[in-house]
């Protein structure tokens, strides 16, 4: 029997991914009345439809409803608030976030005496383990260039300073030794209450203390870290992994909001946004960058000015360090040349409102010898190039190489203050480029700072631009190759309003095109779109994303992992494959079956939502384990996951293979009773609900 199941099961997955390439080729449903417009209107501005989402903006009034969603300051989300409470992290300044849990450098500067060890008592351990590691770093290498060169080397001595206690590397079979009695220790940790379970990690020797986690099954992960408060659960993650804490809170919290906020429109643009000024988390001090990246340059521009948030970016430390610009140096700058600033200028300039000062190591006139190895570096075009071509005027914009050389000049000393340490936006003289630069036949005559705000505002204005970018929201909001009719008035509407993303956005979401039924159902979810609308579609309460995440990078989607800056694509044909469905269908099933960690499915309540189900005189939940009617569960199952909207092939395919008495009998099921879990995952997998 379990051959036969494997085998139906198989062929009905072959069935419904054959149909998501039939359905590409059919022409889409119309776009012709209410019910409708709020699918499609759901399907585009937020991250799909939950139960009864349909039905309430009808009754509010699709219009109505989209108006709202571009106004998310009117909205109440204090829910989605209340939820990411728990992420410290997301409400730190960068410098917060790289103190309290600290990379390999600033553990070392600690080790070496150069910055003090706090005392708090969570701080402390986790400094603690940090510095542990990298002693242990220190003395694996010691001994591997020992026996390279054939003399036997000692652990690593003990640091003359306050920490010597802590730093003494242990030699490898004391490590694997260590590792064991930390997985043994859990065990009892695990029934201890929560204060009392800290209070005897605290304790543990330091190399028990970073191998807790390491290697431990979900479950007794998840144990280990139930009912601790916030600050004692990144406390205990941090104890193997300080940066983990940064990267797991903000891609929790990215998916979270997807699932759950009610500004959804707001979530849309902001991964649209992101998207677009693309950076990656896993450079460098981007992984503690990212954070504030998200929060204070992109999020609070989505919907103003296009000016305002090209600005933002160019000035933000993240978009600096990742494409370079804090390194480009002018070939003919005081700096390259070994002399002091222009006497005019003050070396630096104020710091920027919400910048970091580092009181400590501030930056010293270099000498000579330093002036020669920084020259080698020169000037990098990195953010220049990226900026005309990714994040203004288009690949065809008119501009040349000349162009982009102009535009780094204009850019250099657009800097950070000491960006290992979570430092904000400088402008610092000695760097600068001296001399006019000329950019797309625009003259920009020697200013400093302002030479680089110029430019930013010049390509903000260009028609170019105004085309670029209504190019780019058509494509996310209504098609691959959007009408160019709707483009161009995107278009008049961005130079009309100098950029104003709000109004571009009216204009797009009014316009025929965008209610064409061409248009309907027209695009396939991204992998983190399709994750969040089967979530929200579901019901599902999500209590650990941790596993979602995993999720999203199996499908190709890593949260803030994608490395080139062109960002993650959008196009059908990026993500349409048959091993890319395979792994959505299984993601369905694992869904509806509850087999996700950390995200809880109720059937029952999925069902007894959909409104086919109400009025009926029956209880829905327990007519689902004794349905004397299968093929109205799987009705109202369509209903419920995919507002009916089911094509006759999918219908029929489910039907056939899992709904009907002699298929039903084949599955070990005597009483030939539909496995109702398995239809919904499928529903979920159907070429229909890939689509939006």
């Amino acid at each position: 029997m379990t051959r036969c199941k494997t085998f139906c099961m198989g062929a009905l997955v072959t069935c419904l991914i054959a149909g998501l390439a039939f359905a590409k080729k059919q022409k889409p449903s119309t776009v012709h009345n209410q019910r409708e417009r709020a699918i499609h209107a759901l399907d585009r501005l937020t991250f799909g439809p939950r139960p009864g989402d349909v039905d309430a903006v009808m009754a509010m009034g699709v219009d109505k409803w989209m108006d709202l969603q571009l106004h998310p300051e009117a909205i109440d989300d204090s829910a989605m608030q209340a939820r990411l409470s728990e992420y410290l992290t997301l409400q730190m300044s960068t410098r917060e976030m790289v103190l309290a849990f600290p990379p390999n450098p600033i553990a070392k500067a600690v080790m070496d005496g150069k910055l003090s060890m706090p005392q708090e008592p969570y701080a402390r351990a986790i400094y603690t383990a940090a510095i542990d590691r990298v002693a242990e770093k220190q003395d694996e290498k010691q001994r591997a260039a020992g026996t390279q060169n054939g003399i036997a080397t000692q652990s690593a001595p003990t640091m003359e300073n306050s920490t010597a206690s802590i730093v003494q590397p242990a030699n490898l079979p004391e490590r694997q030794e260590a590792r064991r009695d930390a997985h043994s220790a859990v065990d009892e940790l695990i029934t201890l209450a929560p204060d009392a379970r800290m209070q005897r990690i605290l304790a543990l020797p330091v190399a028990e203390q970073h191998d807790l986690l390491p290697g431990q099954p979900y479950p007794k992960r998840m144990a280990l870290l139930s009912g601790l408060s916030p600050q004692q659960r990144e406390t205990v993650i941090a104890l193997n992994h300080p940066e983990a804490v940064v990267d797991q809170e903000v891609e929790s919290a990215k998916l979270l909001r997807a699932v759950y906020s009610q500004r959804q429109l707001e979530e849309v643009l902001t991964d649209f946004w992101f998207n677009h000024f693309n950076i990656f988390i896993g450079k460098g001090a981007d992984r503690y960058l990212v954070t504030a990246h998200e929060r204070d340059v992109i999020r609070p521009h989505v919907l103003g000015k296009f000016q305002d948030l090209l600005i933002a970016t160019a000035q933000g430390p993240a978009m600096l360090f990742y494409l370079d610009n804090w390194q480009s140096e002018g070939p003919d700058s005081p700096a390259a040349l070994g002399l002091p600033a222009h006497p005019s200028r003050r070396p630096y300039s104020a710091r920027r409102p919400g910048a970091i000062a580092f009181p400590q190591n501030q930056p010293q006139q270099p000498s000579a010898q330093n002036a020669q190895q920084k020259r080698r570096s020169g000037l990098n075009e990195n953010y220049a190039r990226e900026l005309m071509e990714l994040h203004t005027l288009g690949v065809n914009g008119g501009y040349t190489q000349k162009d982009v050389t102009e535009v780094a000049r204009a850019f250099t000393g657009w800097t950070i203050d000491q960006p290992q340490r979570g430092g904000g936006f400088v402008f610092r003289e000695r760097l600068h480029e001296p001399g006019t630069k000329t950019v797309l036949g625009h003259q920009i005559k020697e200013d400093g700072e302002n030479e680089g705000l110029e430019v930013l505002k010049l390509l903000a204005r260009q028609p170019a631009t105004a085309h670029f970018i209504s190019t780019e929201l058509a494509q996310r909001f209504v098609s691959d190759n959007p009408p160019p009719s709707l483009v161009n008035a995107m278009a008049k509407t961005y130079l009309k309003s100098d950029g104003d993303i709000r109004a571009v956005l009216q204009t797009m979401f009014r316009s025929p095109e965008f209610w064409a039924p061409d248009s309907y159902r027209a695009r396939v979810k991204t992998p983190l779109e399709f994750v969040a609308s089967s979530l929200r579609a579901t019901g599902a309460q999500v209590t650990d994303p941790q596993p979602l995440l995993a999720t999203l990078n199996k499908m190709g989607e890593p949260l803030y992992g994608c490395q080139p800056p062109t960002g993650y694509s959008t196009k059908s044909d990026v993500w349409v494959n048959s091993a890319a469905l395979l792994d959505r269908m299984n993601f369905g099933l694992a869904l509806a079956n509850n087999r996700l960690p950390g995200t809880a499915f109720d059937i029952a309540q999925l069902v007894s939502s959909s409104p086919s189900a109400a009025g009926g005189g029956k209880n829905p939940a327990a007519g689902l384990l004794l349905s004397e009617d299968p093929y109205q569960v799987q009705l109202r199952l369509e209903q419920t996951l995919l507002a009916g909207d089911v094509s006759k092939q999918t219908h029929d395919t489910i039907e056939e293979r899992i709904v009907t008495p002699e298929v039903t009998a084949q599955w070990d099921n005597p009483k030939r009773t539909p496995n109702i879990n398995v239809i919904a995952g499928l529903l979920l997998g159907s070429p229909e609900f890939q689509r939006k």
